[in-house]
């Protein structure tokens, strides 16, 4: 790795932690730079702007990471708890979705733009297609429903289970709600 791409990569994580805690408008690149120990003027000249590192921080911490999570048509069910697998302990990647949806309006959502994410609403088109899943809802709902339900328990959700945060056996529990949730929204009339 060249001395341009190692701080390029501490640019990267600290502006996430920055990010993630304060989202776009709160950032300071002041804090990335020295966070990064790194020339503040470098922000500028490998990114552009503070909204340029913000997409690239976005992009590589909920696009790629969502991502990284096996995606199978045949076992959505499992696919939702890995993805709350993945957001807890990633949690990150839930505060960056929030400041992107609340700071972000007229940007583009990068995760609905990329090859794996057709590829998963043509994988679950054919599935309802062939009566695998139902098709109650166009395949970008379901699969929005399906991600919103895994990330339900999220920090900067609109609901969270009652209760102390650490009771015991917690987030087993939720865990096993969000599969079955997501196993009874795909479910066929006669499998319900």
């Amino acid at each position: 790795m060249s001395r341009a791409q190692a701080t390029q990569a501490r640019i990267l994580r600290a502006a996430t932690a920055e990010f993630a805690a304060h989202g776009l408008a709160g950032a300071r690149v002041d804090r990335i730079a020295q966070a990064a120990s790194a020339n503040k003027n470098l922000i500028y000249v490998y990114f552009g702007s503070k909204e340029a590192l913000f997409d690239a921080v976005f992009e590589a911490q909920v696009t790629q990471g969502l991502e990284a999570v096996p995606f199978t048509v045949n076992d959505l069910p499992a696919y939702a708890g890995q993805v709350h697998d993945h957001c807890r302990k990633h949690p990150e990647v839930i505060r960056l979705t929030a400041w992107h949806r609340l700071e972000g309006a007229d940007r583009p959502e990068p995760t609905t733009a990329t090859p794996a994410y057709a590829a998963k609403l043509a994988a679950i088109e054919t599935a309802q297609r062939d009566g695998r899943v139902s098709d109650a809802c166009p395949p970008a709902v379901l699969l929005a429903l399906i991600v919103a339900l895994a990330t339900a328990d999220s920090p900067v959700g609109a609901t969270t289970p009652p209760g102390p945060a650490n009771w015991p056996g917690r987030d087993d529990e939720i865990r096993a709600g969000i599969v079955e949730a997501v196993r009874r929204l795909i479910a066929l009339p006669q499998n319900m």
